[in-house]
Parts: structure tokens; sequence; C-alpha cells
């Protein structure tokens, strides 16, 4: 939403957005692919314990860190970057449970514990990955909206195939049962966590922003939200937003102190 108010509000100096006399404003748009995974099921589990009145229950999520293309390890020669799980372990009704009447209300309480991992991965920040301004279209304040352009290339279509299979030899060395993968892309982006359309850089012609989040074109104007990340890793991006935004925050109440506003 930072980006379109910008590219709403271009001026004469600014024909092409505010603040971006590079042109870069818009571009390199990234997210998070999350299109491969897979899930099995845990017999042995069913003689835990289970609350009272049986039924559904869920503990907390789990997450698998990323193990592909790490430092001082050998590249992972199918795809650059890498990815890691986000997982959950639920027990549900056993709606499949056979007979009926008395024997089917007890069968279908009878504990079937899941788990299924789902990979995030890195997508690479490309040119050709943006957003513009939607000529035909407006919000309910007659203001344009924005226009994705989005798209996987190899590299993503490689880490999706590769969550799905090494997802499947995880689960099978846990041992679990009935195990079910999947690796196909889905549309742009179902996974969320956008980023990367204001980035950051040190060369003004190259990018919208310093490493402050300050934009290079005008000193009191700051971008502080996951659009200036010049890069997008696997992990959930909040706490590098709030990282990056306090460090921000720093550095304006320095600049205010040496009265440079």
């Amino acid at each position: 939403e930072s980006v379109r108010i910008l590219l709403n509000s271009a001026t004469r100096e600014y024909p092409k957005g505010l603040a971006n006399s590079s042109a870069v404003l818009g571009h390199y748009l990234t997210a998070h692919v999350r299109s491969g995974g897979g899930s099995g099921e845990f017999p042995s589990f069913a003689s835990k314990s289970a609350p009272e009145g049986g039924g559904p229950h869920k503990p907390m999520g789990i997450y698998i860190a990323r193990f592909r293309n790490l430092p001082n390890t050998p590249p992972y020669k199918k795809f650059l970057r890498g990815y890691g799980y986000e997982g959950e372990s639920h027990t549900g009704f056993q709606w499949g449970a056979p007979g009926f009447g008395e024997a089917y209300k007890k069968g279908v309480l009878e504990p079937r514990t899941t788990i299924e991992i789902t990979g995030f991965g890195e997508v690479l920040p490309r040119w050709e990955n943006f957003v513009e301004l939607d000529s035909h279209v407006q919000d309910i304040y007659g203001i344009p909206v924005l226009k994705i352009h989005m798209s996987d290339n190899e590299n993503e279509r490689a880490m999706i195939q590769d969550m799905g299979d090494s997802a499947g030899e995880m689960l099978e060395a846990a041992g679990a049962k009935n195990i079910r993968t999947y690796a196909h892309p889905s549309a742009p982006r179902w996974a969320m966590h956008e980023a990367g359309i204001a980035r950051m850089g040190s060369d003004p012609k190259k990018s919208v922003l310093n490493q402050f989040q300050q934009t290079h074109d005008i000193k009191n104007l700051f971008v502080m939200d996951a659009s200036s990340f010049a890069a997008n890793p696997c992990q959930n991006p909040t706490l590098t937003i709030m990282a990056l935004c306090v460090r921000s925050c720093d550095y304006l109440i320095s600049e205010f102190k040496r009265n440079t506003f």
C-alpha cells in the first residue's frame, strides 16, 4: 500500500511516482513460494492420551529450518537459495470409520494423528516481477489500485519440486503411513509476505531507499515496511520489518536532534 501511495503521488518532478527518479519503484516484487509439501498419518500416536471427550485437538505448530545451500556446505545444484517448512500435527475425527449407528459413533472418535509440513521458499528478486497503477480499476475512493505482474521461474519450480520430494522422505523416515505429497505451482503468490518494491540500496540510480529506509530523492520521506527489502529470504519477514523500523526510528531521532529536517 505504501508503494501504491507513492505511485499515485506523481508530480512534475517525479512523473513515474514520488521519489522515483531511479524508475525502480514497483519493481523486484518478491514473496514466498508455497506450493510443495506433504502429510502423513502416525498410527502409533493413537495410544497417546487424548483430551477428555475425544475428537480433534491440535498442539502448537512446528518449524523445520532451511537445509539447502547453507554456508560452508556444498551448493545444491538444482536451485539457488532455499526454503524451510512450517508444519502442524492434529488429531481428527475418523470420518471414514466402518460401521453404522453406535459402532460408527464409537469409531469416528478414535484418534487419527496427522502431521503436515509445507515449504516456504525464497523468490529471487527480478525486474520483470512488478506492480503498476491500474488505469481501469479504482478503489471506493476513486484512487487507482495496483496491477500485479508476477510469475515463477525455473528456480522456484525446481524448489517447489524439492519441497514435495523432501517432505515425503522426512515423513517416511519418521514412520508415517498414508503419505501424500504435492508439488505444483500455484498462482503467485498464495503464501503472501510480499516485499521488495521500494528496495534499499547504496546507489540512488538502482534503488529507492537507503539503509535507513529513507528515500534517496526526498530526505523527509521514509518507507518503513517490507517493500524496502532487497531480498526476501525464506523466513517469516515480521521480525526483520520490526528491526529495520527500530533502526530507522533511531536514525530519525538522531537526525532531529541535529536539526537535519
